[in-house]
């Protein structure tokens, strides 16, 4: 495994990382959970990414039971979640970035995940209902605490993580130091262009989510939507709105030719294109079987394949990298 540094802060994090988004409590049994966070492990995987609102707070549980069943070392991984959708009935303050539910939805998580100490959390959402300086100082009383230990954001703008940092700095508080953002060959606008700045200047790190487009890239819906996968849920139809296309599965099919070419499979070669970007700190894997993490897990092993001449035969095929700005 590969570690890398988590922006400007000292932690070590692995460039892949396994998510628990959809499958645990979910799509999958708690023993097939169990299974693919010790293969994470023993592949050196050391952060598990998780939300209070990933299955109505049941995702938190079934990663708690599992932690507290293993015998590692709790200074060996790192463990996260989200605020700001909620778990529970979604009443006025169950939700959002207030003071009131981060600080709730801190301590349920941890009662959740039995942990004492929560090592990343994310602000899920920016909550244009709230001010950012009661986000901001909010974030910075759970560490002070001792709750949490880093904190960042999920989806927010480079405007809305430059005006966090900002207050931060005019009242002394500890900053945000990582973003998770959606990333992948379809999905490229924020970290290749909008956080550019932040990047150079904050030192941003990045937990990317969906890097396989949700299961697009993996090849399995060239030939049409199966209804046991993710975007063959009918609960899920916005996913399957904003990911499917025919101009889309020309392209996976373009790209199918070009992994045969290298040896490697779609989605592995999908997976190494992320990682070839020097501002993605992790790759945060979604995985329903062993064998399909197992087969991700090697793109650590196969990224370098990627040369510069690969690298713009992929931009050749996709048609839309950012264009940044003449200055």
């Amino acid at each position: 495994m590969e570690y890398r540094r988590l922006g400007n802060s000292g932690i070590q994090i692995s460039a892949l990382s396994l998510g628990s988004w959809l499958t645990f409590g979910g799509h999958i049994d708690d023993a097939t959970a169990d299974s693919l966070m010790s293969i994470s492990y023993d592949a050196g995987i050391n952060f598990f990414d998780n939300a209070e609102s990933y299955q109505a707070g049941k995702s938190e549980i079934v990663m708690g039971a599992i932690l507290k069943q293993k015998t590692w070392s709790r200074s060996s991984y790192l463990v996260s979640s989200k605020i700001f959708w909620g778990s529970e009935e979604g009443k006025p303050n169950q939700k959002g970035l207030s003071r009131k539910h981060i600080f709730e939805a801190t301590h349920k998580s941890l009662k959740s995940l039995q942990l004492d100490y929560i090592d990343l959390m994310f602000c899920h959402r920016p909550d244009k209902t709230v001010p950012i300086e009661e986000t901001v100082w909010a974030m910075h009383l759970l560490i002070q605490k001792g709750l949490i230990l880093y904190w960042g954001t999920s989806e927010w703008s480079a405007s809305e993580i430059m005006e966090a940092h900002l207050i931060c700095e005019q009242h002394h508080l500890i900053k945000p130091i990582m973003e998770q953002p959606h990333y992948n060959m379809f999905v490229r606008n924020k970290l290749e262009n909008e956080y550019l700045h932040l990047f150079k200047h904050k030192g941003l790190g990045t937990t990317i989510w969906s890097p396989l487009a949700s299961g697009l890239l993996s090849g399995k819906y060239s030939n049409g939507v199966a209804t046991d996968t993710r975007l063959g849920d009918e609960n899920l139809a916005w996913l399957k709105d904003s990911t499917l296309n025919e101009d889309r599965i020309a392209k996976v099919n373009s790209l199918q030719v070009l992994a045969n070419e290298l040896g490697l499979s779609l989605p592995v070669m999908a997976l190494s294109w992320c990682l070839k970007n020097n501002n993605v700190s992790t790759v945060i894997l979604g995985a329903t079987k062993t064998k399909q993490l197992e087969e991700n897990l090697s793109a650590i092993d196969k990224y370098t394949l990627l040369t510069s001449e690969i690298m713009e035969k992929i931009d050749g095929i996709l048609q839309n990298k950012p264009v940044l700005p003449a200055y």
